[in-house]
């Protein structure tokens, strides 16, 4: 007899649909209005995760690359952190947020392009810290042989 098959009608991009919906819902909804905010982007080599904090670090909206469902190296791009930066900012003008402080961490390639996204909608950004670890000093090395 064989395997059914399941047709499945429209909607193959439910998860991204989704999501945007989700974030709109979100923001409707939220009770919280601030006017400073602090905008953590964590830029990795695969993936750019967005966080949008109140002044304490507790968070209240977070994106990323593959949650916009980016797969793959897509996810590691400047545009897929734009996009991300896009959502992020969207749920910020809702809340009210006027003024940004960011913090960034990490070496990835969407840095530059989610800081541009965010001067874009029109936030003044106070300041921007760079919180990407550097490696000093060396491991000590092996004293030389005796021969």
């Amino acid at each position: 007899m064989g395997k059914k098959r399941i047709i499945k009608k429209g909607g193959e991009n439910r998860d991204e649909q989704f999501h945007l919906q989700a974030a709109k819902t979100k923001a409707q909804t939220s009770k919280k209005k601030l006017s400073h905010a602090l905008v953590n982007v964590l830029s990795t080599y695969n993936n750019t995760l967005i966080t949008l904090t109140d002044g304490e670090g507790n968070a209240v909206f977070q994106s990323s690359s593959g949650a916009l469902g980016f797969k793959g190296s897509k996810k590691g791009t400047p545009y897929a952190a734009s996009k991300a930066a896009e959502v992020v900012s969207e749920f910020a003008n809702t809340v009210g947020v006027k003024e940004l402080d960011i913090r960034i961490n990490g070496i990835g390639a969407g840095r530059e392009s989610a800081i541009r996204t965010f001067t874009q909608f029109g936030f003044s950004v106070t300041s921007i810290k760079d919180f990407t670890p550097i490696p000093h000093g060396t491991p000590r090395l092996k004293k030389p042989r005796r021969v």
